[in-house]
């Protein structure tokens, strides 16, 4: 060891130096401050290369931390993926849960829980294995007995889950703890948007009773699996929660989220929590009206095309005038729904000439544009035509089918002849709900269709009453009204013929035996293209029909920092796929050699 020393601690006689540090001593003082001044000079040049190289090469990326604060009207009651109803409920469910399955803003399905998956030839068998590492917020693991638990749940009659339907002769079971199985009865290619239900932890809820399960305090303070779990809660002095503190979880089974956390406050109506998001009390929000908007131009706004269809629903069953084809013809063709997003919406809203909304149809097969006919010619129409010319071309045409045009504006048509002849006046109700834009929309409809020579009553209900007094009992000649259609392509409640009657959603009481096969058919294939030529079928039938006017699908409006990156709207079916993506926002930004960028 000393032997070691000694030669390191020997002088070196480095020639190049000396001879260095000779010619430097030779040099005259003026000189030598000239040498100083070209080394300090090649040392920083040289520093300044390095970082420019350095900074070309480096990459941005997501990096961890930060906080987001956003306002949602009403309060959450259940914070439980089998009993959540409300727009609140829903927003916490699907921050705090996750499911086999996640949607993704594009409008298709990732593994969440589940590390994969496959599905039977005939389309009948699901199978999932679970992910081994997959836990939830208390770091249990998660299971197959936690999936069938859940479902279970949901099938039990006496929780009352508004998800009953949608698992009705579905059977499930756990092959192994790691391994899942669901059998339909029948292929049912949209069941698979029923596997991003989020799972209930089994060991926390088995001992909670049916009768205890929608009190349980777990509803509130929910254990799940998904992206956030609760950090804290605030209530007002009754007990009602104010707002939520949502943590990143680690263990999120597609990775830790990079926001450190979530602040949801609660408001009582659109007009308080306009005022917090003006305030600065809350960043975010959203559900604003286009009214609203107008107050708020200085906020960042996000849109996408809110998965709804808007239009009037005939009922010919109890409307006389209404039976009569070309009537229908001339109501449809006299819309300009451009015009009608622009004056009613603001211009957030997407127009429709058909029953399925912007993003649901595949990409590798768009609308047959032969399908456009003169009834719902919306894109196919010049864009130029004024509304009082539709108005007065559908006029004429009706003239020229036996209408006569009163002093009152109206027409009448009279058919038989002495004592058989009956007048049938060109008027009919058009009922909607209590709500602003829909209020909007049928004064539109009614000074439109005056134009044309119709009669319409307007009859506005609020919601609870239009829902239980005049949708359920079929009560309306005609209904301004909004269809929420799911993710899959699968149109069977809105226009099969055995859905005409209530709980069935066929508001135009349609019935039509080639539609219904399509609707079956429809329903059991999963391939895309097929499945496009099948709805171009089905449309050919409705558009010949002419059961309803399609009018829009209102843009999804959300007010969100601009520095929020990651943000993925795409495809939203309920408010709450807002968070689809949340997983993924960041406000804070790594930089980092590519080598060590995440892939």
């Amino acid at each position: 060891m000393r032997s070691i020393w000694r030669t390191l601690s020997k002088p070196v006689y480095l020639p190049l130096a000396d001879k260095a540090e000779d010619t430097y001593r030779a040099l005259s003082s003026t000189s030598r401050a000239l040498f100083l001044l070209l080394c300090a000079i090649l040392i920083v040049s040289s520093v300044g290369l390095v970082y420019i190289l350095n900074s070309s090469l480096l990459v941005a990326v997501p990096g961890y931390g930060g906080s987001l604060s956003e306002g949602i009207i009403g309060s959450p009651r259940f914070i439980n993926p089998v009993l959540a109803m409300s727009d609140a409920d829903h927003d916490l469910s699907i921050l705090a849960y996750s499911g086999l399955l996640r949607a993704t803003p594009e409008g298709r399905y990732t593994p969440d829980l589940a590390e994969s998956y496959s599905v039977s030839s005939d389309g009948t068998q699901y199978t999932f294995i679970l992910r081994k590492t997959a836990t939830f917020h208390d770091n249990t693991p998660v299971t197959a007995d936690d999936v069938v638990y859940t479902v279970g749940k949901i099938q039990d009659a006496a929780i009352k889950s508004p998800l009953q339907a949608n698992w009705s002769g579905v059977t499930v079971e756990a092959l192994d703890p790691g391994t899942v199985r669901f059998t339909l009865k029948s292929a049912y290619a949209p069941f698979i948007q029923n596997l991003t239900l989020g799972i209930l932890p089994k060991h926390l809820w088995v001992s909670v009773s049916d009768e205890e399960f929608p009190f349980s305090d777990l509803n509130t303070s929910p254990i799940g699996s998904g992206p956030f779990k609760v950090g804290s809660i605030s209530r007002s002095a009754s007990g009602i929660p104010s707002s939520y503190t949502l943590k990143s979880f680690a263990g999120y089974a597609l990775g830790e989220p990079y926001l450190s956390s979530i602040v949801l406050r609660f408001y009582q109506s659109e007009s308080t929590l306009a005022d917090a998001l003006a305030k600065g009390d809350v960043e975010a929000a959203s559900g604003l009206s286009p009214a609203t908007l107008a107050d708020i131009r200085d906020k960042n706004i996000e849109t996408a095309a809110l998965n709804r269809v808007f239009g009037v629903f005939f009922n010919q069953n109890q409307s006389e005038v209404l039976r009569d084809p070309d009537i229908r013809k001339a109501l449809a063709s006299s819309v300009n729904q451009t015009k009608l997003v622009q004056e009613v919406l603001g211009g957030y809203g997407v127009p429709l000439d058909g029953p399925v909304p912007p993003g649901i149809l595949p990409a590798s097969g768009a609308q047959d544009p032969t399908l456009l006919t003169d009834t719902n010619s919306l894109q196919a129409s010049s864009t130029q035509t004024t509304n009082i010319d539709r108005a007065l071309e559908a006029q004429d045409t009706l003239i020229s089918k036996g209408w006569v045009k009163g002093q009152d504006g109206v027409l009448t048509k009279t058919t038989g002849k002495g004592k058989d002849a009956k007048t049938i006046r060109f008027a009919f109700s058009l009922s909607t709900g209590n709500v602003p834009e829909l209020r909007a929309a049928a004064d539109y409809l009614r000074r439109q269709w005056a134009e044309v020579g119709a009669e319409v009553d307007v009859k506005i209900f609020d919601q609870g009453d239009l829902s239980q007094n005049v949708i359920r009992p079929r009560k309306y000649d005609a209904l301004l009204f909004g269809e929420v259609v799911g993710r899959e392509l699968d149109l069977f409640a809105f226009w099969d013929s055995s859905q005409r009657n209530d709980p069935g959603l066929n508001v135009a009481m349609y019935a039509n035996p080639t539609a219904d096969r399509l609707l079956e058919q429809l329903r059991a294939t999963s391939d895309d293209t097929q499945r496009v030529s099948i709805y171009n079928k089905f449309l050919a039938q409705l558009n010949a029909d002419i059961p309803a006017v399609f009018l829009y699908a209102p843009d999804f409006v959300y007010s969100i920092p601009k520095d929020i990156q990651g943000l993925d709207l795409g495809f939203i079916e309920t408010p709450s796929d807002r968070f689809l993506s949340a997983p993924f926002w960041h406000r804070e930004v790594d930089y980092v050699w590519p080598l060590f960028e995440k892939q």
